[in-house]
């Protein structure tokens, strides 16, 4: 037990002391920030199984459904990397409607391969099949899904079903849900009305490059991050069920390369596009296809979903006019 102690003082004296970032994974004493004073807590937790302030969810870094040294590990190099590599800040624009604020992000064009491309591993499904090279002009996206709180301001109610409406708590900043394809048109109808914009829903190739970087891309299997639980709310599994369950607010995991939130859980996203079969031709700036299938696509997984519908290639679908509680949107421009 010596050693571990010793161990202990030497991996806190390598921390810098003034890490800090606006992070929910591994802020273990849940006090808004990511620094030594975790490290502390956790392995306070380790030796002495002191559980007094510390967050079992936060705690698990790895996502294995256990605290261990693995995750004390993890921790470190979390602490010491917010402070030696920060991301960069994006290229944005906000935009401002009844008093209500939301960003957009500038994604350059580029060309990428879209499917079921090697880092997708064993998870993939033959709807991502064939993947296949598409090249993209530049366009605008939305840091964030769209919140309550911008749903609100542009349509006057919310929808949600997580709503203090419902018993839930007064959380605004959750993302928008239970509405259809055709609530999120009649919403942009009314949002390009009142902002003099030409805001719309992405295409699914616009998702797909979006989620995975664009032109930044390291190639993560969800987006942002080969570790689902660094960029997503997702269904971590039953022991965790109580802290899966319902939205949570934006932006509370890391960004990915674009310095874009949850565009891997939280909430499923909406695209523009018909539901169509891929094939190997490659595309240029595809857009819309005929219109003529009954089925729309939506993207990026759910809280309530694992994390194999939370990559970066899957693809689900659903009729104009479904809802769900795990299914909003995301703007383009």
């Amino acid at each position: 037990m010596r050693k571990i102690h010793v161990l202990v003082l030497l991996l806190l004296m390598a921390l810098p002391l003034g890490a800090r970032a606006d992070l929910l994974k591994g802020d273990v004493n849940s006090d808004g920030i990511v620094g030594p004073d975790d490290v502390a807590t956790l392995i306070s937790y380790l030796l002495y199984d002191d559980d007094s302030g510390i967050n079992l969810m936060n705690a698990d870094l790895d996502q294995d459904s256990r605290i261990n040294i693995s995750d004390a590990t993890q921790l470190i190099s979390l602490v010491k990397s917010i402070q030696e590599d920060p991301m960069p800040d994006p290229q944005t624009r906000v935009f401002s409607v009844n008093g209500v604020e939301f960003t957009m992000v500038f994604v350059e064009g580029g060309t990428f391969t879209m499917g079921a491309t090697p880092e997708q591993g064993d998870d993939v499904w033959d709807n991502e099949m064939p993947a296949h090279e598409v090249t993209l002009r530049a366009y605008g996206i939305g840091q964030t899904e769209v919140t309550q709180e911008l749903w609100l301001a542009v349509m006057g109610d919310n929808p949600s079903y997580y709503s203090s409406a419902l018993g839930y708590d007064e959380n605004l900043l959750r993302p928008v849900e239970w509405v259809s394809w055709d609530d999120c048109q009649a919403f942009i109808a009314h949002l390009n009305q009142l902002t003099g914009q030409t805001f719309r829903l992405p295409t699914e190739a616009e998702w797909e490059f979006a989620a995975r970087g664009g032109n930044r891309s390291q190639g993560y299997k969800y987006a942002g991050s080969d570790s689902i639980g660094e960029v997503a709310w997702y269904w971590i599994g039953q022991a965790f069920a109580e802290a899966c369950i319902g939205t949570k607010t934006v932006a509370a995991k890391l960004p990915n390369e674009l310095g874009l939130y949850d565009m891997s859980g939280n909430v499923w996203e909406w695209c523009q596009d018909d539901y169509c079969s891929y094939d190997t031709q490659s595309q240029i700036t595809p857009t819309d296809p005929s219109g003529e299938n009954t089925f729309k696509v939506y993207r990026g997984g759910g809280w309530g979903h694992e994390a194999r519908y939370c990559r970066v290639s899957a693809r689900n679908y659903g009729i104009p006019d479904y809802t769900i509680f795990s299914l909003g949107l995301r703007l383009a421009m």
